[in-house]
């Protein structure tokens, strides 16, 4: 009887539990990737290149030896089983809704092949559920789900594989070939570029971090995202390597963890506002014009510099900075007045780090309807927040070249200057006061008609 190691968002050798438990389970051993279509063909191509490459990094890691499959989960690891007289295939627990209902799929299958599925470890230094109130009630505040999070704490990092074990051989189908996007430049993936970015982030950026995390003119962010997403790197061996006075970045870690843990709680919160009353009761906006913003807005041509950059960075790199995320995500909601159920979908299909949990609840949290969220009176003005977080104006003239001739933080202003638009920049889509005023009245209003639905 041999083993399977069932890889999907756990692709590194390095603090792999459920790696560890197969071979020991058996030392023939297989490690398998399952191309299941429900989620291949759900990310934008930008993610599907990214763990099309990461895959390939992972699989010379394991000497050409980890075996391609596509189909349902749910027919293709109970055949491969089969095929290979396993009597356990080992995951890392998945708590996501699809994951969750994919693994009870195939766990009832193999059930009938009398094969195990045994679930060893997660993607998260402390699993969704396990941070709790007294009550055994889960947190809807970050602050207290931290204290509790820190106070519960996590178990060190994994041994490695042993360097002399070799995983046996299947036949096995083709990666598929990435689909070119122009002037899209994704970042190396795999285990060995995610602890290379981990080390140097420690090196030259981890103490300046609550400092400069909020200007994305600045190289001040870990860059860890996408390799926590794919499971590159553990962050379990991120907060290893975290000092006392590491708090600010721990808590990032935390965020993260916090924003599963909602997720796992409250399933229906991918497309539903926990606060359901801002998708019934919020006037948004509709129509022709409503469609040509929102067109604007993604393409990067608003007109307000500081968001055009944001959405054009995320086209070019897969990725945008998180102090510019909440912008431009004010941006559509307040501004232009187009709920978050509109801006979330774009940025899964065009993030790199696309995370179902921390993509949906960042959203709910700038939209004011989520967890621990920002007041929806908190409308962030696209115009102080980049002179204030991009003082030199760097970071506009690196993605919006039309105003890449405009000097300092005149790049914020360009209606300020002369020749602000002799390279053919937009003018702004909207006043941003005048709308102001119109997103603090529409919520004043969605008060009262919840107000009235209510008596």
């Amino acid at each position: 009887m041999g083993s399977v190691m069932w890889f999907r968002r756990d692709l590194r050798l390095k603090d792999n539990p459920a790696l560890l438990d197969a071979i020991a389970s058996d030392p023939h051993a297989f490690a398998l990737f399952v191309l299941d279509p429900v989620l291949w063909g759900q990310p934008g191509s930008v993610r599907t290149n990214y763990l099309i490459d990461s895959l390939s990094k992972l699989n010379t890691q394991l000497a050409g030896r980890l075996v391609i499959r596509s189909g349902s989960p749910s027919v293709i690891v109970p055949n491969f089983a089969r095929e290979v007289s396993a009597g356990t295939v080992h995951i890392a627990a998945d708590f996501g809704p699809y994951g969750q209902k994919r693994d009870n799929a195939v766990n009832s299958a193999l059930t009938d092949l009398g094969v195990d599925l045994v679930r060893v470890g997660s993607a998260y230094a402390v699993a969704p559920g396990r941070v709790r109130k007294s009550d055994d009630t889960p947190y809807r505040v970050f602050t207290p789900f931290y204290k509790v999070w820190m106070t519960h704490g996590w178990r060190t990092p994994a041994d490695s594989i042993p360097e002399n074990f070799v995983f046996q051989s299947a036949p096995t189908e083709q990666l598929p070939q990435p689909n070119l996007i122009p002037g899209l430049a994704l970042p190396p993936a795999g285990e060995e570029a995610a602890w290379k970015f981990w080390s140097e982030f420690k090196e030259n950026a981890l103490a300046r971090y609550a400092d400069d995390r909020n200007r994305p003119d600045l190289a001040g962010t870990s860059s860890l995202s996408h390799h926590l997403k794919y499971g590159e790197i553990h962050p379990r061996s991120v907060l290893s390597g975290l000092g006392d006075g590491d708090e600010v970045f721990r808590k990032e870690i935390c965020w993260r963890e916090f924003y599963a843990d909602v997720l796992f709680n409250t399933p229906q919160s991918t497309h539903l506002s926990l606060n359901e009353k801002f998708d019934v009761n919020m006037p948004w906006a509709s129509g022709a014009t409503a469609k040509e913003h929102v067109n604007a807005w993604k393409q990067g041509q608003t007109g307000f510099p500081f968001v055009d950059a944001g959405m054009r960075q995320l086209r070019a790199e897969g990725w945008i900075h998180n102090r510019v995320r909440m912008v431009v995500a004010s941006f559509l909601i307040k501004d232009l007045h187009i709920p978050w159920q509109v801006g979330a979908p774009w940025f899964m299909q065009w993030l790199r780090d696309g995370d179902i949990a921390s993509n949906t609840h960042g959203w709910q949290w700038t939209a004011g309807c989520g967890t621990d969220a920002s007041p929806f009176y908190r409308v962030f003005n696209p115009i102080t927040q980049g002179i204030k977080f991009d003082p030199h104006g760097d970071y506009i003239r690196r993605y919006v070249p039309e105003l890449a001739h405009l000097s300092g933080a005149g790049a914020h202003e360009p209606w300020n200057t002369p020749a602000g638009y002799s390279h053919h920049y937009p003018r702004p889509v909207v006043d941003h006061k005048v709308e102001r005023e119109v997103a603090l009245a529409n919520y004043a209003a969605a008060k009262e008609n919840s107000a009235n639905s209510v008596s």
